[in-house]
């Protein structure tokens, strides 16, 4: 029997948890907390595939966190050698910064924050893992996002795959690389905890609307989970990874 691929979780903030991906990731995870003290690994070290979560902090904020460049350098040395990637708000940020794109830190038009419509470019729909939560007679996908920052130029081989009405890289691909400026992880409980601990104004809306759309939300979550899982088990199985 094959061993268990192995998915390095990069936790850089408390707040921002696995959430959906959890039960789908499972024992595949290995999880890393650079904020409690835990080494960003090299890739040698960070098994089959390697997952960046969201936090509170800028993307070039290496006062208040300092593993930072580390997790940068892991995810340039992920897309060199084809090993899968998923980012994940801060993660998407900064898996574009490895690939040569440019982040804004307070980007106009400002706070992005509770459930959007994500729009799907045509491309999209031949991902193999976005590919999963898109309906190719309308392309829109209600999801969750928080956000101020935001990715203003994709990398120059990135794949645009996806945009809201507010910004417009919510998705995209780079090589091996997946970055998601939405949030598929989330929870009501996550979301209830990035409100709680941010100034946004109409975050009983942003809760609102999580509760009325929540099964689509969820849903989605759960695709995107297991479209990046089986990814992950087809790299481990074959030794390449299949875009």
């Amino acid at each position: 029997m094959n061993p268990q691929p192995v998915v390095t979780v990069v936790q850089s903030s408390p707040a921002f948890g696995l959430g959906t991906l959890a039960d789908v990731l499972a024992e595949r995870v290995r999880l890393v907390r650079p904020y409690a003290g835990d080494t960003v690994p090299a890739l040698a070290d960070a098994g089959d595939a390697v997952v960046v979560l969201g936090a509170e902090t800028s993307a070039y904020d290496t006062d208040a966190a300092p593993w930072l460049g580390a997790v940068r350098a892991l995810l340039s040395e992920a897309l060199a050698a084809g090993t899968p990637v998923l980012g994940l708000g801060l993660g998407a940020q900064l898996l574009a910064l490895a690939g040569g794109g440019q982040v804004q830190v307070a980007a106009p038009p400002g706070v992005e924050a509770g459930v959007t419509r994500v729009f799907w470019r045509p491309g999209a729909c031949d991902d193999a893992v976005v590919g999963s939560v898109v309906d190719p007679a309308d392309r829109v996908t209600p999801v969750v996002t928080l956000h101020a920052d935001a990715v203003v130029d994709l990398p120059a081989n990135a794949a645009w795959l996806g945009s809201t009405d507010m910004y417009p890289y919510q998705a995209f691909r780079i090589g091996s690389g997946l970055g998601l400026q939405f949030q598929p992880e989330v929870t009501r409980e996550l979301l209830e905890g990035w409100l709680a601990r941010g100034e946004l104004a109409d975050a009983t809306a942003a809760l609102d609307g999580f509760d009325r759309d929540a099964d689509a939300v969820l849903a989605t979550g759960r695709r995107i989970a297991e479209a990046f899982a089986a990814t992950v088990d087809r790299h481990a199985g074959a030794g390449t990874v299949t875009v």
